[in-house]
Order: structure tokens, then C-alpha cells, then sequence
């Protein structure tokens, strides 16, 4: 914005001084008017972490101020973030851009105060960061994580849930599909619509581990994708079909609803026929420990509420899925941090931030 000041200052000068006409004025100066309005960044002062209050920084980016800088060592933050068109910003800022931008429906105008920065760089800011954490940091859910879904893992995961009453002895974790509303689409709109749930969206599937954290996600995926077709996209049966073992060699599975089909790794409710007792009191105990998956994809909106504002989450003008995958990763990061109601019900601790991204 201030290039096109700088000419159209220039453009004035001239005319002033009769260099040029108006004929080359009026189209000149147009040109060089930025249709983007001033926001005045410059009368707010610069970003401080040390001068804002505890209260302030848990509510605008989800975490305690004294661990903002563990957070970001965690992530590997550079000290210095370089935008494409050369604006520079420092790596905790950066981070505290991307915190602010997710944590609730925002404009980047609203968040000049904090930050004082043209909204152009503010929004190169949080897609520079987004794309960091991202690149860096995926793998630990959108792969088979060996370290969280390690064998010795996974045997404590199946024993804490069998302790809270699942019948099943192998079980680690809770899969489950989830629809993640977007703004309607100008094409393409059937591919993305969501019958069972009336919106368009991009579906997601996850694995939700009684630690709290979310240990693989996939997607996404169209909205119309029933959840056993994204089950056999993803491939995740291969790879619990090679790593899902407990140590003595017993495997290892998981839980959804009655979409999905049996498999030795994949148990669902008995659906078929007429059930006996025996059968309904089966549903009914893995339904009351399988619950702490949508506790799980209700902790990544409820963190990060700009997930939940469709009107703003346009494909094709916005990194919908990458965004809904970072803020996934941010939340096992303040799960880390300070735990949830998955960990504590099943009364089992995540491991450290440092732990979870060694």
C-alpha cells in the first residue's frame, strides 16, 4: 500500500508541475488507487508478548503466555518468517498470528491492534506459518506415528480403555468420520454436498486415542465420501495390518459405528438381525467409551472456532483442509500442554510437547 502512495504522490507532483496532462492523469492515477482500505496500522504499537496479560494471551491464542516460547521451540519456529513478497516477522509473532487468526471468526483488520501490520501482510503472515507447521509437522498424523502408535502403546491404550469397561481386550482407539462445514462452492457443488448432513463440506477421519490426542487424521476428502470408501482411500488398514501388534504379537484395533466393516483391526457394533442380551450389553458398553472421539473433534472447533465459520472457509480461495490438519496438530499440542476430557476420563496422561514432537 505504500508503493501506491509513493505514486500517487508522484502522479500528484507531476500534474502540479504540468508535466503531464489530464487526459494522462485521470486513467494514471486510478490505476495506482489501492483498493484496499487503510487501516491506519501505524497508530498501534508493535507486537509485544511481554506486555500483554495472562488472561488476554490464554483467550486470543488458546495458551498460557509462559508457554507460547515452549510451544514454539516444540514446533522448531524460525526466529524470523520471510513472506514471498519480503515482509519479515518474527517467529513467535508468527505463530501468535496464525494462534489469533484460528482461535475465533476473525478479519485480519480486527487484528491490527495486536498486530500492526496491512492486512495483505497479516494474511501472508498466517499462511506462511500455517504452510511451516504444516511441512514440518504433518507426518505425526497424517502417517502411522511410531512413536504414539508404538506396540508398548498400544498395549496401554487397550488396557486403559478395558479398565473403563470396553469388553474388547485389543481395543486402542476410536475411529470416526467427521463433516467439516465450507462456504458453497461455485462448482463442483454436488461433489461436496453432504446429504446426511445437508452442507457442503469436506469430510476428515480420525483416530482418537484415551490420551486425548488424535493419533492419525485423513483427509480430506468430499463430503458425499461415506466413511467405509474413506476408510479404504486412506489405507489404514495396511498400516495397522504392518505396525497394529501388541508386544507378545496379539493384534490390535480399533472401534467405529456401524459404517465400517469387521476386520481384525477394525471391530464395530453387532448390527445384524435380532440381537440377545448379551449382544445389546456389548453396544452399549464400547458406545459409552467410544464417545470420547466426538469429545475430540469437538476440542479442535472449540479451540479453534474459525473451523466452525463456514461463511469465511472458501475452497479454492483458502487452504480449508490444511487448516482443519494444523489446527488438529495444535490442538494434541495444548493437550500436551494441559490435558482434556478424554485424558482425564479414561485417567491416562498425554505425553509431553517435547515428547510428542521430538
Amino acid at each position: 500500500m505504500n508503493k501506491f502512495k509513493t505514486c500517487r504522490e508522484i502522479l500528484l507532483l507531476s500534474y502540479a508541475d504540468n508535466n503531464i496532462s489530464d487526459e494522462e492523469f485521470v486513467p494514471l492515477y486510478d490505476c495506482y488507487r489501492s483498493k484496499n482500505p487503510d487501516f491506519g496500522y501505524q497508530s498501534y504499537d508493535v507486537f509485544d508478548l511481554a506486555n500483554m496479560n495472562s488472561a488476554d494471551c490464554k483467550a486470543e491464542f488458546r495458551v498460557e503466555k509462559a508457554d507460547l516460547p515452549r510451544l514454539a521451540d516444540a514446533l522448531h519456529i524460525p526466529a524470523v518468517f520471510h513472506c514471498k513478497q519480503r515482509s519479515i516477522c518474527d517467529g513467535l509473532e508468527g505463530l501468535c498470528v496464525l494462534l489469533r487468526r484460528t482461535s475465533y471468526p476473525c478479519r485480519f483488520s480486527d487484528m491490527i491492534q495486536r498486530f500492526p501490520r496491512p492486512v495483505s501482510v497479516l494474511s501472508l503472515i498466517t499462511n506462511e506459518v500455517m504452510d511451516f507447521i504444516y511441512d514440518n509437522h504433518c507426518h505425526l498424523v497424517t502417517e502411522w506415528n511410531r512413536d504414539v502408535l508404538s506396540s508398548v502403546a498400544l498395549q496401554q491404550y487397550a488396557e486403559t480403555i478395558s479398565r473403563k469397561g470396553s469388553p474388547l481386550n485389543n481395543c486402542f482407539g476410536f475411529i470416526d468420520g467427521t463433516v467439516r462445514p465450507i462456504s458453497r462452492p461455485g462448482s463442483g457443488q454436488r461433489i461436496v454436498y453432504n446429504g446426511h448432513k445437508r452442507v457442503h463440506g469436506l469430510k476428515f477421519q480420525s483416530i482418537a486415542l484415551p490420551n486425548g490426542l488424535i493419533g492419525n487424521i485423513f483427509g480430506p476428502v468430499v463430503g458425499r465420501k461415506h466413511d467405509a470408501g474413506m476408510l479404504a482411500d486412506s489405507g489404514l488398514l495396511n498400516d495397522m495390518g504392518n505396525f497394529a501388534f501388541s508386544p507378545a504379537g496379539q493384534p490390535m484395533c480399533v472401534y467405529g459405528d456401524p459404517a465400517y466393516p469387521l476386520r481384525i483391526h477394525l471391530q464395530a457394533p453387532y448390527r445384524q438381525g435380532r440381537l440377545t442380551q448379551q449382544m445389546e450389553d456389548y453396544n452399549k458398553a464400547m458406545s459409552e467409551v467410544r464417545v470420547s472421539v466426538e469429545w475430540l473433534f469437538g476440542d479442535i472447533i472449540n479451540s479453534f472456532k474459525f473451523l466452525d465459520y463456514k461463511k469465511n472457509l472458501k475452497i479454492g480461495l483458502s487452504s480449508v483442509g490444511k487448516m482443519y490438519i494444523v489446527c488438529a496438530l495444535l490442538r494434541n499440542a495444548i493437550t500436551c500442554l494441559y490435558g482434556n476430557q478424554t485424558s482425564d476420563f479414561f485417567d491416562l496422561e498425554p505425553p509431553t510437547l517435547e515428547e510428542y514432537f521430538q
